[in-house]
């Protein structure tokens, strides 16, 4: 297809697939920064009594 495309309107098609790379490295950046976001906010801790656990979300939430 390239061998067709005419040598003055090579220029565009080399600016459309460089904006086309751009677009690929931005969107999986930007993949990594969100995981990187979500790692961050993800619970971490160790239940070890996972009954004693709910036991107390139930409380927290419906009280007695």
């Amino acid at each position: 297809m390239l061998e067709k495309v005419p040598e003055d309107k090579l220029g565009y098609v080399i600016q459309i697939i460089q904006g086309m790379n751009g677009l690929y490295n931005d969107e999986r950046s930007e993949r990594k920064e969100a995981f990187a976001r979500l790692e961050q906010l993800r619970r971490k801790g160790t239940v070890i009594d996972y009954d004693m656990e709910l036991a107390s979300f139930r409380e927290e939430k419906y009280g007695k």
